[in-house]
């Protein structure tokens, strides 16, 4: 498993634009990517314009091909003046063996 947590600040006023962008985004990856397991999108954190992603792939290169996606290309531009910030961490499963 490989796991992607964004967390985005978005400009002042332009949270009803970004969000309708980036819920179609999340459907799309969920629905177009076999190997996207999870997408949440949640709001609410220490701000009203702060949103976070949480998200789970098969592998990195599964993300890989996520960020190569047109879906997501095309996203990324249409929000790209929406964003005054943006912060993307990733994490690797640890096997704990049994």
């Amino acid at each position: 498993m490989f796991v992607v947590c964004v967390t985005f600040g978005v400009k002042q006023g332009a949270m009803d634009q970004f969000m309708p962008l980036m819920l179609a985004q999340a459907k799309n990856s969920l629905t177009r990517e076999p190997e996207c397991f999870r997408f949440d999108v949640c709001s609410g954190g220490s701000s009203d314009n702060e949103v976070f992603l949480y998200e789970i792939y098969a592998s990195k290169a599964a993300f890989q091909a996520h960020l190569a996606s047109e879906h997501f290309i095309e996203f990324d531009a249409a929000v790209s003046d929406l964003i005054a910030e943006k912060s993307v961490s990733t994490y690797g499963e640890i096997s704990v063996g049994t």
